[in-house]
């Protein structure tokens, strides 16, 4: 079983422990805060940030206790950030739905949930609890899944990042006429990391979508490559968890200082 797959098999289970009846759910969705939306931050001429909130990670272990996510949200925010993702997968992320409640209460701006979307429960679920975005992996979807959780996001008023990691998998995205792709440069079956993959697949995403370039960004220079290739924003969750001051990281990683 590949990182991804047991990933998955655990998320599964999670939901199956969490989940409401529908009519429930549909109640809550009823209450959710109406939708920022985070395209116009993610197109513009300079790069922008995806700052991220993120305890763990399958490769890494644990990054960062984060007891105040809140904080570190609005840290991100007067530091510029565009969108704030916050992992929810509990297993191997250290994230909950209830880091997304209270960073959505704290900030103002877009809110991506980063999560392992395999369930149409889960977007109702994701904005229901005030996502603004969401993550649609291609490795882990079929086609008509992708197609199908697109269209669900759309519904619902979210925006999709759509993230690939191969030639394959672009071709596949770029099929359901995205409004925002990541490359991410992470091998989710073996978790390494070759930032190359920015360079081979960014260029070949057309204008007009937002392209965001995922993992291995905690360095200035690693912005300018991302930048070079195309990527109108950046995804950084582990450089800026680990860093003394997020702010200072985030102002360092955008050439402002």
């Amino acid at each position: 079983m590949s990182a991804l797959d047991s990933i998955i098999a655990g998320v599964r289970e999670d939901l199956e422990q969490r989940r409401l009846p529908m009519g429930k759910l549909l109640e809550h969705l009823e209450m959710a805060p109406p939708v920022r939306d985070c395209l116009p931050s993610l197109l513009t001429e300079e790069i922008s940030i995806i700052s991220e909130i993120k305890r763990s990670s399958p490769s890494k272990g644990s990054l960062a206790p984060i007891v105040d996510p809140a904080g570190l949200a609005a840290q991100y925010e007067q530091a510029g950030a565009a969108v704030i993702s916050v992992l929810t997968e509990r297993r191997r992320f250290g994230g909950s739905l209830d880091d997304l409640d209270i960073v959505r209460k704290a900030v103002a701006i877009p809110i991506l949930r980063k999560d392992f979307m395999v369930s149409e429960y889960q977007f109702y679920e994701a904005r229901a609890h005030g996502a603004d975005v969401v993550l649609l992996i291609v490795a882990a979807l079929s086609q008509n899944q992708l197609d199908d959780y697109y269209q669900l996001s759309k519904e619902l008023g979210m925006k999709a990042l759509v993230e690939v990691h191969t030639h394959d998998e672009l071709e596949r995205a770029l099929e359901i006429s995205p409004e925002i792709v990541g490359v991410n440069s992470r091998n989710l079956k073996t978790l390494e990391v070759d930032t190359q993959s920015f360079s081979q697949l960014i260029p070949q995403i057309p204008s007009g979508i937002a392209r965001v370039a995922e993992s291995g960004i905690s360095k200035r220079d690693d912005v300018i490559f991302a930048h070079e290739c195309g990527a109108t924003a950046i995804l950084v969750g582990e450089a800026l968890v680990r860093a003394k001051s997020p702010s200072v990281a985030i102002n360092e990683l955008l050439g402002r200082l």
